[in-house]
């Protein structure tokens, strides 16, 4: 059976949960309770996550005794047969390869896996996962981060990353948003091509093939998943020199300037202050 995208291989897992296990031993050692609550729920996810690679048991759909100890929300979306939300991002990003949108998020999680990502759930991510990372850090195998602006190095509005991608991949500058789209038309499209896609992933291809020159080159509505990807690389191979050469610049800026959480969530001060921002005096407010 083919694995599905964003899923580890069993000795990944493997060595995931044996991080998980030590992340825990160290939490309920320095007395943060909640910490290693959430290291549990993880820690659980990934033991089923392991059965069911290798003894191909459904551990992510059950809802009997291996219930996640690590709170109502974890519960609730097992009781759906979900994976928890920041699982469910986690997979939709591995897939597109590139900062996205939550909006792009839902779409490609919704097409290419069972379920789907409550929107109202992804507001509050990105803080959560940043005072997770802050109350122990990188105590988790990985977090929801922003992607950070390639002049200021500040928190890209509305864009969420991977913290174990490279830096380079998590910055973002002017041609970016168009490398990023074609970037991630070829990954949906080659995974695509690899079975028989379904409506809605072609719904999707055709949202992305329909903004790519000659993408498109049958039926309206419809796209070869091979064209797409054809297509968005040889558009890629336009923008993407003078892309990486920006990218590669704010990093050694940003591994330079920033702190361990900066670099994973953006300096916002830093960013007041380089774009020329001060505190309001008394009496400016309202004005």
């Amino acid at each position: 059976m083919p694995r599905s995208p964003g899923v580890p291989t069993p000795d990944a897992l493997e060595a995931r949960i044996a991080e998980l296990r030590a992340a825990v031993r160290r939490a309920v050692a320095a007395g943060d309770r909640r910490a290693a609550r959430d290291l549990r729920a993880d820690l659980r996810l990934a033991e089923r996550q392991w059965d069911e690679a290798v003894l191909g048991d459904a551990g992510t759909g059950h809802t009997g005794n291996t219930a996640s100890p690590g709170g109502q929300d974890a519960r609730e979306s097992e009781a759906r047969g979900l994976l928890p939300v920041r699982e469910q991002v986690h997979q939709a990003l591995t897939l597109l390869g590139a900062p996205a949108a939550p909006k792009l998020i839902g779409s490609v999680y919704a097409a290419f896996f069972p379920g789907e990502i409550a929107g109202s759930r992804l507001t509050s991510l990105r803080r959560d996962e940043e005072r997770s990372f802050r109350t122990a850090p990188y105590a988790r195998p990985y977090y929801l981060c922003a992607a950070l602006t390639a002049d200021l190095l500040a928190p890209a509005r509305g864009l969420l990353t991977v913290s174990t991608w490279p830096l380079e991949q998590r910055i973002v500058g002017p041609l970016s948003p168009r490398t990023d789209f074609l970037t991630s038309a070829v990954r949906l499209a080659e995974h695509a091509g690899r079975g028989t896609p379904s409506p809605d992933v072609r719904r999707l291809l055709w949202r992305f093939a329909s903004n790519i020159p000659g993408a498109v080159t049958g039926t309206v509505g419809t796209v070869e998943p091979a064209d797409l990807a054809e297509a968005a690389r040889a558009e890629l191979q336009v923008h993407r020199e003078p892309d990486r050469r920006l990218r590669a610049s704010a990093a050694g800026r940003a591994r330079t300037r920033l702190d361990d959480a900066e670099r994973l969530f953006g300096s916002r001060l830093r960013a007041l202050h380089e774009s020329g921002g001060r505190r309001a005096a008394p009496g400016e407010r309202g004005r």
